[in-house]
């Protein structure tokens, strides 16, 4: 039997809309020192993680309504819950889906079927690991974010690691678990800007950081953070800042060298 290091229980979340599936775990977590909840899909999990705050969720990724990958965005980006670890479930073992659940936060990808065992072991080993942090002097409970700041961070954090393809705007709304209009809405409310102007605007922000801090070329910068060619880029960059890339890198160089 897994124990946790100080054998406390804890308490697991699993999220998955088969009944069969959420059978089969709640068997096998019955048999360890823990107590289980569940939920049957992603926004019906995400509620119960911010009312019951688990220690850890098994979190299945193909879900109707809203799958797996949109609740762990809203979890990551909603600091009440950001902290507790993902152990993503899911019947696909393509190397995408395993880069885009570790990507967007989740600590673990177990592809079924999986045995028992297996899954007990990586579960016992998170939760240890999360005892071994260090505690900060003052805990104290996160303070509760709107809903609506949770859905805007979730999709600068998306657009964010995906400068240079991003999807488009629904497929974003998608994956934060609203619709185009009303993210648009969203964006102006908090940013004052719509998606597309805070798309930009972390282009150019971006270009900076690699002009000033790497290397390389202005071509493949403006790749990068998702401009077509060197020329868009300079234009963009030139209406935001004044300077063309290379001219502001060539400043750099002279006040270095000053």
């Amino acid at each position: 039997m897994y124990l946790t290091s100080d054998a406390q229980v804890r308490n697991i979340l699993i999220v998955d809309d088969s009944a069969f599936e959420q059978r089969m775990l709640v068997d096998l977590l019955s048999e360890l020192p823990y107590r289980v909840s569940v939920a049957f899909n992603g926004e019906q999990g995400y509620q119960l993680a911010l009312s019951s705050r688990p220690d850890l969720i098994l979190l299945d990724v193909r879900m109707p309504n809203m799958d797996g990958y949109t609740c762990c965005r809203l979890l990551k980006a909603n600091p009440a819950t950001r902290d507790i670890p993902i152990i993503f479930l899911s019947g696909t073992d393509a190397a995408e889906d395993r880069i885009t659940g570790l990507s967007i936060g989740g600590v673990d990808f177990v592809s079924k079927p999986f045995t028992p065992g297996e899954l007990a072991a990586r579960i016992h080993v998170h939760l240890n690991l999360i005892q071994r942090q260090p505690a900060p002097a003052a805990a104290s409970e996160p303070a509760e974010v709107d809903p609506d700041t949770v859905i805007v961070n979730a999709a600068k954090r998306l657009i964010s690691d995906n400068l240079a393809a991003l999807p488009s705007l629904a497929e974003i709304a998608c994956s934060v678990g609203t619709y185009r209009e009303k993210l648009n809405h969203l964006f102006r409310t908090h940013t004052g800007m719509t998606v597309f102007a805070f798309i930009r605007e972390a282009r150019i922000q971006r270009g900076l950081q690699l002009l000033r801090d790497t290397d390389m070329d202005v071509q493949d910068i403006a790749l990068l953070i998702g401009f077509n060619n060197a020329g868009n880029f300079a234009t963009a960059f030139r209406e935001k800042t004044g300077n063309t890339p290379s001219a502001y890198r060539a400043s750099l160089e002279d006040d270095a060298a000053a």
